[in-house]
């Protein structure tokens, strides 16, 4: 542990032996210090440079089975009184709730491993207009390209310690790195757009500026003059880049709290079949230098490697403390929380594993469907599972890119579409939920 994280945690240590002295039968606070810097450009010209600061301090107590949450963001003894005696007071008339309460002291961890989750060099302003410039100049660069959207590029930095009157005391910090670029090619009603990022956790580790570029304005060129696909029902791939979203989707279903509520199409289906054999899909919050590794959950219980789905069969469910004891289950240790609200289920680095075919030997194992490249809108039903989005992307003929399409809608029902998935072997870490390009058979496709 660092200096400052002691020092941190000494302080957690302070309020939360106020919150005793003022009648709480428990307590436990939360801390979360935060500084960024980003900038952006257009067309070679500054568009905005940003430097935030900020801290928080969320505080909940609990008087038997009440609880109630304060959260503040001045450190001076008088105001952190003044916050302890407010949270007491609001929990002495709250009502009850018989699930909510902190961890037993037999289930919190006492261990923080180190995850490499933190580059503590902040890079000189200098350094990420570089970068932003390198990407839109890559970007304008390629032939077909004639607008930029502009690019970005920034980095952050967090600390989060959190304490309780269980005994659980923790902190860590976590930084970002990150790139992108917006590129437009064609003119008038004819111009199309698309994109490219990159986003680290080290700044050694993120893609060359100039590559995101490259891409960015190869795929805005290749999206020229679409056409609308005809209405059919075929397989749809969808790329890399968006297929994190249908597991974000997955992610909700098996979400703690919709489960509890029994708001979730797959409320009763643990133990099911619901993914085709050699499908696993894990969340794995000790992923060294991962976007969303953490070394102990919103409760100071012990983050892990959880096996969500094996071979296609549902294993478990997304819970924190309060979920798990609706349901009668133990926590997954997937607490997530920020200072104003209680904690609630959230995975952390989410991935499905990869397959073994490669996107182009999908693309040719299909013979015709639809290429999905972009998705628009929500149009997901958790309840039903029911599936419709906007999309844009290629049609597949006789196992190649034929041609662009757009204005177009993908349907289906997730429990169908879960169960006629193919993944390909290109999966990639770039984001805290990652899926390589997939498969999925039998999508209504509506164009013309």
């Amino acid at each position: 542990m660092t200096a400052p994280d002691a020092d941190l945690l000494n302080f957690l240590a302070d309020v939360l032996a106020k919150a005793k002295s003022v009648g709480a039968d428990a307590a436990d606070v939360l801390m979360a210090e935060g500084h960024s810097i980003s900038v952006a450009q257009r067309l070679g010209r500054p568009e905005r440079l940003e430097r935030s600061e900020g801290y928080d301090l969320g505080l909940r107590v609990f008087i038997g089975r009440r609880q109630a949450i304060v959260s503040g963001n001045d450190r001076r003894p008088e105001a952190v009184s003044e916050l302890v005696e407010r949270a007491v007071a609001m929990a002495r008339v709250a009502p009850e709730d018989a699930f909510c309460g902190i961890a037993d002291p037999d289930q919190i961890t006492h261990q923080v491993p180190d995850l490499d989750i933190c580059d503590w060099t902040e890079p000189e302003t200098a350094t990420l207009v570089d970068r932003a410039r390198a990407a839109e100049e890559a970007a304008l660069a390629v032939s077909g390209v004639t607008n930029s959207e502009g690019a970005e590029a920034g980095w952050g930095l967090t600390r989060i310690a959190l304490a309780a009157t269980n005994g659980f005391a923790g902190a860590y910090a976590r930084s970002s790195h990150s790139v992108s670029v917006s590129a437009l090619a064609g003119s008038g009603t004819g111009m199309e757009r698309d994109y490219d990022y990159s986003s680290t956790v080290h700044g050694a580790d993120l893609d060359d500026p100039a590559a995101v570029g490259r891409r960015a304005g190869e795929r805005a060129v290749r999206r020229l003059n679409p056409r609308k696909a005809a209405t059919a029902k075929v397989p749809v791939i969808i790329d890399q880049r968006l297929a994190g979203g249908l597991l974000r989707s997955f992610a909700g279903a098996i979400n703690g709290s919709s489960i509890a509520r029994g708001t979730s199409f797959l409320k009763d289906r643990m133990g099911d079949r619901i993914f085709p054999q050699g499908i696993n899909i894990v969340d794995d919050a000790l992923q060294p230098r991962g976007l969303a590794s953490k070394p102990f959950d919103a409760e100071g219980l012990a983050s892990g490697r959880t096996l969500l789905v094996q071979d296609g069969v549902l294993k478990s469910w997304v819970l924190d403390l309060y979920a798990a004891r609706k349901l009668g289950l133990s926590s997954t240790g997937h607490a997530s929380r920020g200072t104003g609200g209680p904690p609630s289920p959230s995975t952390t680095n989410l991935y499905l594993e990869p397959g073994r075919q490669s996107p182009a030997e999908l693309i040719r194992e299909i013979g015709q469907g639809l290429l999905v490249t972009e998705m628009i809108g929500t149009g997901v039903n958790l309840l039903t599972g029911d599936y419709s989005r906007g999309a844009a992307g290629f049609w597949i003929e006789r196992g190649e890119i034929a041609y662009p399409v757009s204005e177009i809608t993908v349907a289906g029902n997730l429990k169908d579409m879960f169960l006629a998935l193919t993944a390909a072997d290109d999966l990639v870490f770039r984001a805290a939920v990652n899926a390589p390009t997939l498969m999925i058979e039998g999508m209504t496709v509506a164009g013309r």
